[in-house]
Order: structure tokens, then sequence, then C-alpha cells
């Protein structure tokens, strides 16, 4: 018997009946030999973690955009702290933490340089629009490994496509817009847990907002520090989610109100501020520049991203821009727009 084999054997021992088991994957889109070690889902989380474009994270705006400041969240940082917030949730139900971390990894693959201001901007200038959620399913299906994608589980790319909730609802009853998994719903919840508490940290950190003007009525159920708010939402998902027997993820409503309470503080007071705003607009004109200059000569980009023979400018466009860091996207706009300084030293 293979390690692997040793692993699904415990799985199935020890994980809730709602958990999804590594041996019940309903497989890959291509056909591949397992291994003797590694479960399917832990294949899939390696290749995400040595994926180029989890690299490239590291340079992605969360909230502020091309951030100096050395502590300030990246888009990074944040699929870090999804992933371990994840981890802790499915540990404590007992699901399979593997497929939780997979999906955590890989779900803002596709996300655009200078976060949803950029994706604003693809959104409204290519013809099919665009969601970041979508471009990362596409990023792990073929833009990787130069064409061949990384052919991940009908699991995990069930979880990445479907992680997104945007201003919705953060536990809707539509069975639809819900991951198959109980585990790739837990990454949607610990996405929204995460962001509205470093978001939070960070507009703090940039005084865009000072602690006083958190309303009460959240501090007063969540917590009045970003540790508390976390082991609070957590705590309350876990229990919940326990009392009702596993069936689906729940929270209190006390709780789950603070929540939207918070996500709409952020909303009107931090990311539809003035000063984000006016970042915001920045960035829309570099994208919108980068985008049609690339539309008239995008023989420039061709054969630095991979793209099907019958591929239309558009969508080259849009897979190269998407793939963009901010810093890599400010230096284009540079080389492109701005003339060449001449210096006689």
């Amino acid at each position: 018997m293979t390690i692997r084999e040793q692993t699904e054997q415990i799985e199935a021992k020890v994980l809730s009946q709602r958990a999804c088991l590594s041996i019940n994957s309903k497989g890959r889109q291509r056909e591949e030999q397992e291994g003797e070690i590694r479960t399917c889902f832990q294949k899939d989380r390696d290749r995400i973690i040595h994926a180029k474009s989890f690299r490239r994270l590291k340079h992605k705006t969360q909230v502020f955009l091309a951030p100096k400041g050395d502590h300030y969240r990246t888009r990074l940082t944040h699929v870090l702290e999804v992933s371990q917030i994840s981890r802790t949730i499915a540990r404590a139900l007992r699901l399979n933490e593997d497929l939780t971390e997979a999906i955590a990894l890989g779900h803002d693959l596709g996300h655009t340089p200078f976060g949803h201001a950029g994706e604003t901007v693809l959104r409204k200038i290519h013809p099919g629009g665009f969601d970041h959620y979508v471009q990362s399913l596409r990023v792990v299906d073929f833009i990787e490994k130069n064409g061949m994608g990384l052919n991940l589980t009908h699991e995990v790319r069930d979880g990445i496509i479907k992680h997104s909730k945007g201003k919705g609802s953060i536990l809707p009853d539509n069975d639809s817009t819900m991951a198959e998994t109980l585990e790739g719903q837990v990454v949607r919840i610990s996405d929204i847990i995460a962001y509205v508490n470093h978001d939070l940290d960070d507009a703090l950190r940039a005084e865009v907002i000072q602690k006083s003007d958190i309303p009460v009525n959240i501090t007063e159920v969540i917590g009045d520090t970003h540790a508390k708010r976390i082991n609070t939402m957590v705590t309350d998902l876990v229990y919940n989610t326990i009392a009702r027997n596993h069936d689906s993820l729940n929270m209190s409503e006390p709780v789950l109100g603070a929540v939207y309470k918070l996500r709409e503080f952020l909303y009107e007071r931090v990311y539809e501020s003035d000063r984000l705003k006016a970042e915001f607009i920045k960035a829309k004109h570099v994208l919108e520049s980068l985008y049609g200059h690339y539309l008239e000569n995008v023989d420039q980009i061709m054969g630095n991203i991979p793209s099907e023979t019958n591929a239309d400018k558009h969508t080259i466009v849009r897979d190269f821009i998407a793939c963009m860091t901010d810093r890599f996207a400010l230096a284009s706009y540079d080389k492109i727009f701005i003339p060449e300084r001449w210096t006689d030293i």
C-alpha cells in the first residue's frame, strides 16, 4: 500500500461525512496516474504554489495601489490569510484541509493589477466583460504552463469559480452560487472574514479612517481588535455549523449582521472614499491606455501570453493585462507613453 493510499484511508476514518475525500474526487480534465505519496488535492495545492501566477500575487494590489509601505497587504498576503482561516475552520469541522487550502491559494490567481479598480476597468472595456474568478479558472485551465494549464481536480476548479460574492449574500440560500463541496464554501466565507479585517487594518494604518470611526454596534458584537474580530467570526461559524449537524455553514444573526455592517462601513468609508477614488482614476487611465495600445499593436505581446489558435485580439490583450503586476503595468505605461529621459551624464 502506498503512502497516498494510507492517507486516503485515514481521511475516510477521521473526516466528517460532509468532507470531500480525496479518493472520491471527480477527477481532472485530463487523466493522470496517481502518485505514491500525495493525494490529488495535495498535488493541486503544490501546483498552485509553484505557479508563476501565484508568485506574481506579491506585486498585485489588495486595496492600496502599488503600496510602498512594508506592512500593507498584497494579493499574496491576502490569499495566505484566507488559507490560514480556511484551514482553521476546515480542521475544526473535520473537513479536507488539503482541498480547502488548494482552493484558498488559487482563488485569486486571475486578479488584475490595481485590485478591483483594475477589474472594473477590464469589465467595462473588454467586450465579454471581466470577472476575476472566471479569469482565475482560465489561468489554471489554460494560461499556466504555456497553454497547458495546471490540470487541477474538479473540486478545486469548482471552488475557485464560485468563491466570489461581491456585495452579494455571504451565505446565500441559492445553491447554484455556492461551491459543490463544503470545503469550497468555507473558502468563500473565509475570503470575506479575511478581507473585511485586513482591509480595516490597512485603512487604519493608512489613516484613511480612525479607530473611533468604527461603529460601536460592530465592535460590541465582534470585538475591537483585529485578532478578536477574526476569532469571533471563526468561532461563531464553527459552533453554529456544528449545531446544524454540518448540513451547511451557519453564523448567528448578531455576528453575521455585524459582518454585513462592517463590509458596508468599508465600502462607504474606505473603498469608495475620495482618497482611494482619486488613485483608482489614475489606475483606470493606466490600464485603459495600455489596453488601447496593445489592441492596436497586439504583435508586441504575441509570444508573451499563450493564446488559442483562433483567439481574437481582445482575448489576448485581456489575458496579458490581467496577468500584469502593479509595477509591471506602471513600467509598461512609462515605457510606452512617457518620453525617454535624455541625459548628458
